[in-house]
């Protein structure tokens, strides 16, 4: 039976612990459809689990990787056949079923995405999670009152995967967004990938004032915590954002005066159970308008060989933009 390389997740005293082995087909979780994988991606969770960091898988072992795709090699659903290019990201993939570090995957049918007219497999990954999750935060904004006439957008935690496509899919969509990022040296970086301005971390104000002066229409937060309050105290008359990260905390210390005074509304970005209706609305947005005109700019890419390195960097908040992993 065919060998192919995969990056598992094991448990080491009481902690995940990621390591490069060799596996088959039948090694793998159960499903109706089997991909050969063509590449993965790394986001902030894979680095949790693949260093034991955080406490998300929820078996071991587990191939990492919450994002996949490349080419079916054979389905017994019919919604699907061989040869077909396919997306699979989010739901268990990676912590509860075997992901996308490995050169096969076998997964459930109603995990899978057909890959929209308009992507290459190679951008799908350069999106991913992270920039699904950005563009279903742009889509669930824009039914909530977002628009461009509207004002400023303030995207936080700038430089971070979710938040340098949410930036690009932003600026061609024509927002005036405002990055917020805590490093110094990524200004020029921001500014090309559309960026309108950016900010110090200090535009976010600290302090417990229940309300502050009023600087945005809607926002993107990848970071939480007291970075998240702050954003609330601070957006204008009836702002809307949208949360869907936790890189500075899990908790959130605010008033009701921002909703009740100012209308403001904070709206949950769950991209890992999203119905297929909505995420294959998303994904052929991904592939149209709101497809990031400097995708390539915002990804590089690795192997699995590079993984290990990878996530202790980014934890380390020393990576930018997205990484794609390249497997065949």
């Amino acid at each position: 039976m065919e060998k192919f390389p995969a990056y598992r997740i094991f448990e080491e005293n009481g902690k995940g612990k990621g390591r490069l082995v060799e596996m088959s087909l039948d090694e793998l979780d159960a499903g109706e459809v089997v991909i050969r994988t063509a590449y993965s991606s790394v986001n902030f969770k894979d680095a949790l689990t693949g260093t034991g960091a955080g406490k998300v898988v929820r078996r071991f072992p587990c191939v990492g990787g919450i994002d996949g795709c490349g080419t079916v090699v054979s389905s017994t659903d019919a919604r699907f056949k061989a040869g077909d290019e396919v997306i699979c990201t989010s739901y268990d993939l990676g912590v509860g079923h075997d992901g996308g570090y490995a050169g096969m995957m076998r997964v459930r049918a109603d995990w899978v995405v057909p890959l929209p007219r308009g992507l290459t497999l190679f951008e799908s990954m350069a999106i991913g999670t992270a920039g699904y999750t950005s563009a279903l935060a742009i889509h669930l904004l824009e039914h909530n009152g977002m628009t461009p006439a509207g004002g400023k957008v303030v995207v936080n935690g700038a430089t971070g995967g979710c938040a340098s496509l949410a930036i690009s899919m932003l600026a061609k969509l024509g927002y005036k967004v405002s990055a917020v990022t805590g490093k110094s040296a990524e200004h020029d970086y921001l500014k090309s990938i559309g960026a309108a301005e950016v900010l110090g971390r200090d535009a976010l104000p600290a302090g417990t004032r229940p309300l502050e002066k009023s600087l945005w229409a809607a926002g993107l937060d990848s970071v939480g915590g007291d970075q998240l309050a702050a954003m609330i105290r601070s957006m204008q008359q009836h702002g809307v954002i949208g949360s869907f990260g936790n890189a500075g905390g899990i908790e959130l210390h605010t008033t009701v005066l921002p909703f009740i005074l100012r209308g403001v509304r904070l709206i949950g970005v769950d991209s890992a159970a999203t119905p297929m209706a909505l995420r294959q609305t998303v994904w052929s947005r991904l592939a149209s308008d709101l497809k990031p005109p400097q995708i390539t700019q915002i990804a590089n890419t690795i192997t699995l060989d590079d993984l290990s390195a990878t996530f202790e960097k980014m934890l380390k908040q020393q990576t930018r933009g997205r990484t794609v992993v390249k497997i065949a």
